[in-house]
């Protein structure tokens, strides 16, 4: 089967959310706009999260996976993932389903206008300090990049590939997916989705991960933009 789409899901320890990844998706497979499929990228999981995604896989052929050595964190898990995929275009859920795969559908509808579009979260069922802290780190990054995103840490992404595979590495990168698409003179738009609790797992945020180093990041980002090359081939003989 050619597909279309590739959806990357980065997992570390997600053994409890993982039976409800699958079933989910099994599901939106049936109604998405495009053949799809399933991209598991193990950060280095310590529970049974490998155990369960090499039983998924072995059933199923539209659900993939690569393994870290290693945990590496979640931008590393993000970049392999794009890395990895070989279909035009490529989408990104995080493990906990906090978000839903049905409003995929939502973002692709303007697949043939924008590189990436991307969800805003509405009504996030995230706890006081966790939203607080993220309205916080947004309005210092849209001051540094000027992308004009709400909600870039939103977990519900579309990308062209092409333009996904030209995105430097560097911890922090998928606070920056939305400008770093805008320097390679790509349209991005944000779409209103849908939020729920986490229900499984463990969410791993604090005061560093929310505030502080997205603050550093920022700067990081000045700097590459700074040095950013890109070009356009026109001709090849």
């Amino acid at each position: 089967m050619e597909f279309e789409l590739t959806i990357v899901v980065p997992v570390y320890n997600e053994q409890d959310n993982l039976p409800r990844v699958v079933s989910t998706f099994i599901t939106y497979f049936e109604t998405a706009p495009l053949s799809t499929k399933l991209l598991f990228v193990n950060d280095g999981s310590s529970d049974n999260s490998q155990k369960i995604i090499e039983e998924i896989c072995n059933d199923d052929q539209r659900f993939e996976y690569i393994t870290f050595k290693q945990n590496q964190g979640l931008s590393a898990a993000i970049k392999a993932g794009f890395d990895t995929v070989q279909t035009p275009l490529l989408g990104y859920i995080d493990a906990d389903l906090q978000t839903n795969p049905e409003d995929f559908n939502k973002l692709l509808e303007y697949r043939d206008q924008y590189q990436l579009i991307t969800g805003v979260r509405a009504e996030r069922k995230d706890s006081f300090f966790k939203n607080f802290m993220s309205k916080i780190a947004n309005v210092i990054r849209r001051s540094f990049t000027k992308d004009g995103m709400d909600d870039t840490g939103c977990p519900l992404k579309i990308i062209h590939t092409d333009y996904a595979k030209r995105i430097p590495m560097f911890k922090g990168l998928h606070r920056f997916l939305p400008a770093m698409i805008l320097l390679q003179k790509g349209k991005v738009i944000q779409v209103p989705i849908r939020h729920y609790p986490r229900i499984a797992g463990k969410a791993n945020f604090g005061l560093w991960n929310r505030l502080l180093g997205p603050l550093m990041d920022c700067f990081a980002y000045l700097w590459m933009k700074r040095k950013y090359i890109n070009y356009t081939i026109v001709k090849k003989g």
